[in-house]
């Protein structure tokens, strides 16, 4: 259960509207991603001068990684509209037609998790995004024909986090294609520090560096943290963030120094202390979790990877010599192997 799900719909409004609010609105303001930015720029530039829609952009990453905002930033910089939709929520041609028609001269359109476009919905977008066509069909049988009605250049920005979901010949129609990598600690103390000027928060250099190297490369993930730091320190203290204040913030919200949560502390023990260590296989591990296995997968799993504390084998996952020693538990016998 995500953390929004804890929360009353009010609330659920205010955290995202908090969220737009931390996001950079200009390509200058985003941090990090610079080979992006350089290759994104030029691309806008070129489109400006020419009085051209943007080429269709596909980005790729995990979740937090500034995907949405960059799509946004697309919007501000060319100074058109942007309609935007959730891949799954898009069930009928008939949805995709509407927004399509809708669209104006050089408008964007994001679709957030465009892999899991339905195959119907992915056929009408093709002649749409190549030739800028809307082609209807009325009437069934031998009485049907199908109309063809033209559409103004517009721009698909499309935001996956499993691109090897994405049929080829939806992903050969974007002409640009970004990798977004996770965020370095000195990039994510910087957005800290301007989500806490735009929160008029006041914290220590050090305190900002804290939360940083906690947050998993992910910038949502700072800014997370920082508001809740940011809680603690209004109701606790007299609102400023020390380096103190961060770290019994971080030791209340059961953010280890790696950055892991409780739930992924769980994972690695469960593993460890039920099946020692592994080989287990993802199905049985989401029983002993009470966890979905795609949000073990798309979840838990990718920073316990990255941090090579957990592997993937054919046999199923494997808690490594540095995932044992994190959570505490003895080496296995054979942990050389891994």
């Amino acid at each position: 259960m995500t953390e929004t799900q804890f929360l009353a719909p009010a609330a659920v409004a205010d955290e995202d509207e908090l969220d737009r609010s931390l996001r950079p609105r200009r390509l200058d303001e985003f941090v990090g991603q610079e080979r992006v930015k350089e290759q994104l720029s030029i691309s806008l530039e070129a489109t400006r001068t020419r009085a051209e829609a943007l080429d269709h952009v596909l980005l790729i990453g995990p979740p937090g990684l500034g995907k949405t905002s960059l799509a946004y930033i697309v919007r501000e910089e060319l100074g058109v509209g942007l309609r935007s939709a959730a891949g799954p929520a898009l069930e009928r041609k008939g949805d995709v037609a509407a927004i399509l028609t809708a669209l104006g001269e050089r408008d964007v359109l994001f679709i957030d998790e465009i892999h899991r476009l339905s195959r119907a919905v992915e056929e009408i977008l093709y002649p749409a995004l190549e030739d800028f066509r809307l082609d209807i069909v009325v009437g069934q049988g031998p009485a049907a024909r199908t109309l063809t009605l033209d559409l103004p250049p517009f721009t698909l920005i499309g935001a996956t986090t499993r691109t090897g979901l994405l049929t080829s010949p939806l992903r050969d129609r974007f002409g640009m294609t970004f990798r977004l990598e996770h965020y370095e600690p000195p990039e994510l103390a910087r957005i800290v520090r301007r989500s806490a000027r735009i929160l008029e928060v006041e914290i220590e250099d050090e305190a900002a560096d804290e939360i940083a190297r906690r947050a998993r490369g992910t910038p949502r993930i700072a800014n997370r943290i920082l508001r809740r730091v940011r809680d603690v320190a209004e109701v606790r203290h007299q609102g400023v963030i020390t380096t103190a204040v961060s770290q019994e913030a971080l030791e209340l919200l059961e953010v280890d120094e790696c950055g892991l949560e409780r739930t992924d502390r769980v994972l690695l023990r469960t593993v460890v202390e039920k099946f020692e260590g592994g080989p287990v296989g993802l199905s049985t591990l989401a029983v002993a979790l009470g966890e979905e296995p795609d949000t073990i997968e798309d979840v838990y799993e990718p920073y316990l990877l990255q941090l090579g504390f957990l592997q993937r084998t054919p046999r199923g996952r494997v808690v490594t010599r540095l995932g044992r020693e994190h959570v505490g538990a003895a080496a296995a016998p054979d942990d050389s192997l891994f």
